[in-house]
């Protein structure tokens, strides 16, 4: 059976639901999966927890799922370039469950190959160690962190076969490769479709056992989340 569907639309179609989970890859705006994301907004689906690094800007990424109330739970690690978020959390509308960066990293790459928890030294002492269990190794206390899973994770690749193996290019291979295996069901928009076989299998990120749907991006506009400039001095 083919992996290849025409549209964003076609490759959600019967998988979404409310109150579902779901993992969208991509840090900043950079690797984010533009098409899957409008699509899920499209479908009109609400009350989903979005595991994310970040929360998109106010018109893009995932902050167009947050404008149209259809986010309920965010877990993320930066959240600092949305208005709308910060709208929504002061007014007790939006739940958020905080997580520093590599632990969110972490907890993904765990969800994937099955591990339930893991300890760390990160928050101890801080208010993200509030309610966790603590443990001592080797004199050091550690708290405790649960593995993340996803119904449905939206990935963005620059290239894959037809068998859904994939590559990333540079930045973008952030968050990406392991939400890709955290996934019930995992959704790849990439840039560049090849024919099985013409990927460098030692270049290859994921492999396409963790990929059940592909589709082609299309209009990407790739953002820059913070323009910044200067004038040019007299001469120069």
């Amino acid at each position: 059976m083919s992996k290849i569907y025409k549209s964003a639309e076609r490759a959600l179609d019967g998988i979404l639901f409310d109150g579902m989970t779901i993992m969208a890859g991509g840090f900043g705006l950079c690797g984010i999966p533009e098409n899957l994301i409008a699509a899920l907004r499209d479908s009109g689906k609400k009350d989903i927890t979005a595991i994310s690094n970040n929360a998109g800007v106010d018109d893009f990424g995932l902050g167009m799922l947050l404008q149209t109330r259809q986010i309920k739970k965010m877990i993320s690690s930066y959240v600092g370039e949305n208005k709308e978020f910060e709208r929504q959390y002061l007014a007790d509308e939006l739940e958020l469950e905080f997580n520093p960066q590599g632990t969110l990293a972490e907890r993904i790459r765990a969800g994937g190959p099955g591990i339930p928890g893991f300890y760390t030294k990160t928050g101890v002492g801080t208010l993200v160690a509030e309610g966790k269990e603590h443990k001592e190794f080797d004199g050091e206390t550690y708290i405790l962190e649960t593995g993340l899973k996803a119904d449905v994770s939206l990935i963005k690749a620059w290239k894959a076969d037809k068998e859904g193996n994939l590559i990333f290019k540079k930045t973008a291979r952030n968050f990406n490769p392991m939400m890709a295996s955290a996934g019930k069901v995992s959704i790849v928009e990439v840039e560049e479709l090849v024919e099985t076989g013409e990927l460098d299998p030692d270049q290859i990120h994921t492999p396409g056992i963790f990929i059940q749907r592909i589709i082609v991006s299309k209009n990407l506009e790739k953002r820059i989340e913070q323009l910044t400039t200067r004038t040019k001095k007299e001469g120069i």
